[in-house]
């Protein structure tokens, strides 16, 4: 298989911007004209401040050009899209198409990611039992990790009350969904193995993908060599496929990104915005006890490179709060994982864990 290095050898490097400091300007002025607005101190024209927004967001797209960032530019898309659907309504609630693409072409990349990248590890070790070690400890370190994110996340919540006062409009009927019948043990257990891998991989049940995958990967592993490389050959060949489709949807990120927002303003109004700061403040505080208390510790223990990681998960973890769905980040953030930790000899799980549980908590 191609190394993870080679993947993102050709990406042009971030450069430093000369429009860091007229934007810090730009952000200065506005703030300084709309406090004045708001304190009755002076009567500010509405044109002038439309003015200073837009230059400020031309500023920005100017950065974000010469930056030559996925991450600049998707949080500069935001920016974008919160002035269209502030200045624009009308044509911002119409932009939701483009975000609702974005994240159906993410969706088609999982399934198949998943299936390749786990028959691959597993077939491609020469030890399987020492796979099914590894299996587990990544199964108790999400499982411990994950109950340890949802206390924190309750109890944040619990004491801010972020959320209150916030009124979502209905969602439209075609998009309405009947509520599930309840399930007992026995049906949650026999729901999560596949019954026909097509079905699965059409309905988006990834844990029925993963189920298949890893027993698939195992019966290929048992299999002589002879026959094993071919079909082993292919899935890696898969593999590499599925990152550069993630690398071509990916360079529509930063569109589907600024259109969800659009919309989002446009159509409940920046008020939902200002609402949301009180929950986006819950968040981040949740996250940084969650990443100190936590997540550091483990790094620690396991000797980890903290910089490297955090380096590597920050433009997996942006999509997924701008996205708020760690589906749309979970393909990059293997790759991110690969690119930045080839031939680890710490289990390669824990990198690619540790990002989904990482875009997991930044998506809730």
């Amino acid at each position: 298989m191609m190394d993870a290095k080679d993947r993102t050898s050709r990406k042009p490097a971030a450069r430093k911007s000369v429009f860091a400091l007229p934007v810090l300007a730009g952000v200065t002025i506005l703030a300084i004209l709309v406090a004045v607005r708001s304190l009755g101190l002076a009567a500010v024209p509405a044109p002038v401040l439309l003015v200073v927004r837009w230059v400020l967001v031309g500023l920005l797209v100017a950065h974000a050009i010469q930056r030559r960032s996925l991450t600049t530019w998707i949080i500069v898309s935001m920016v974008v899209g919160a002035g269209i659907g502030y200045d624009l309504p009308k044509v911002a609630v119409n932009l939701r198409v483009f975000s609702l693409v974005f994240l159906r072409m993410i969706r088609t990349i999982i399934a198949p990611l998943l299936f390749a990248t786990l028959v691959v590890g597993i077939a491609g070790h020469s030890n399987i039992r020492q796979v099914g070690r590894m299996g587990i400890k990544a199964l108790v370190y999400f499982e411990i990790v994950t109950t340890l994110a949802l206390f924190i996340g309750l109890a944040a919540i619990n004491i801010s009350g972020a959320g209150k006062g916030i009124t979502l409009p209905p969602a439209p009927k075609a998009e309405s969904i009947a509520p599930a019948p309840p399930q007992s043990a026995s049906d949650m257990i026999v729901h999560i193995f596949p019954e026909n891998i097509a079905k699965a991989v059409a309905e988006g049940q990834i844990l029925q993908v993963v189920i298949f995958a890893v027993i698939f990967g195992i019966a290929l592993a048992l299999i002589p060599e002879t026959k094993r490389r071919p079909l082993l050959a292919v899935t890696e060949s898969l593999a590499e496929v599925m990152f550069k489709f993630t690398n071509i949807v990916m360079n529509f990120a930063p569109v589907g990104v600024g259109c969800a927002i659009a919309y989002t303003v446009g159509h409940m109004g920046l008020g939902i915005m200002v609402n949301l700061l009180k929950l986006l403040a819950t968040f981040y505080v949740a996250i940084v006890v969650f990443v100190l208390a936590v997540l550091l510790p483990i790094a620690v223990l396991i000797r980890a490179p903290i910089k490297k990681f955090l380096k590597a998960v920050a433009n997996p973890v942006t999509l997924a709060f701008a996205t708020t769905s760690s589906e749309a980040a979970l393909p990059r953030a293997m790759e991110a994982m690969e690119a930045a930790f080839p031939g680890r000899s710490w289990p390669s799980s824990y990198p690619r864990a540790t990002a989904s549980t990482s875009t997991a908590r930044a998506s809730t």
